[in-house]
């Protein structure tokens, strides 16, 4: 079985929500990564309008924030 992780966002990038504009743009304050085997990686962002949300932060997991409509600002 593959555990290997694939980690999305890194501290200090700015986001976007797609499916929520209204939140404004975020900044990632906090990323924290299981080192158990099969275990979580998240993330914090810090939204304008809305404050913080978490979300998941592995890419190869359905619920990872890529997925539900966190993007990095270009």
């Amino acid at each position: 079985m593959d555990n290997a992780k694939r980690i999305y966002l890194r501290i200090g990038e700015q986001v976007t929500h797609k499916a929520h504009p209204e939140w404004g743009e975020g900044i990632v304050i906090e990323t924290s990564d299981s080192s158990i085997p099969g275990g979580l990686s998240m993330v914090k962002i810090e939204f304008t309008n809305v404050g913080q949300k978490s979300f998941f932060n592995d890419l190869a997991l359905p619920q990872c924030c890529y997925h539900a409509g966190v993007k990095r600002v270009k």
